[in-house]
């Protein structure tokens, strides 16, 4: 069977997920997903760091213990979702890639509840979490990608001028048609990155 990697970038709530293959050195891709990430797409799930704000310390550690669960869960499901789409086209996921954000440690959760941008930083880590913890139950390595990076290092490493890049991904997504936005084109540079491992 032949190799796909996943590529993931993930915002508040869902991720955007695209599935790639190398044929003849080329990228293909085998699928394109928004899963959610939270059962409730409204604000208080989508933003867990900002909900828990408003509780006290032991009603916020619960909350977010709850969301967490709900959150890997989810991600495993659209994981195992990407696997049965590309293992039906012949092919069997191998890796995946995951672009971050800065980076940072977070500290205990009563400094990240004391800081509003630090409460930015953890809704987004959060989600990033989940994804992290369904590869590691779905036995997937995974590559990680400072996202401000990406062009940069996929450049270096696939061997192409950044403009021609960005062409060439733009041109990549064009089949499948809309929406082919930037999240979509970013995992997809990430999962190219992936396979070129």
């Amino acid at each position: 069977m032949k190799t796909a990697a996943l590529g993931f970038r993930v915002h508040s709530g869902w991720t955007s997920l695209i599935a790639l293959a190398l044929e003849k050195n080329q990228p293909i891709i085998l699928a394109r997903q928004r899963p959610h990430l939270v059962a409730t797409f409204s604000y208080t799930f989508r933003q867990p760091y900002h909900t828990a704000e408003k509780m006290d310390l032991a009603e916020a550690q619960t909350f977010l213990d709850q969301q967490r669960d709900e959150a890997r869960a989810l991600a495993l499901s659209a994981l195992r979702s990407a696997q049965t789409e590309v293992t039906q086209q012949g092919y069997k996921l191998t890796r995946a890639a995951l672009l971050l954000a800065s980076g940072r440690p977070l500290p205990e959760l009563p400094k990240i509840l004391a800081s509003h941008s630090v409460i930015h930083t953890a809704d987004g880590e959060f989600f990033r979490e989940a994804l992290l913890h369904a590869c590691g139950r779905a036995n997937l390595p995974v590559t990680k990608i400072k996202d401000r990076e990406l062009l940069a290092t996929a450049s270096a490493t696939l061997r192409r001028k950044p403009p021609a890049l960005t062409r060439f991904v733009n041109d990549l997504g064009k089949p499948l048609g809309s929406p082919w936005t930037q999240d979509e084109k970013s995992a997809t540079l990430a999962a190219w990155l992936a396979l070129a491992e």
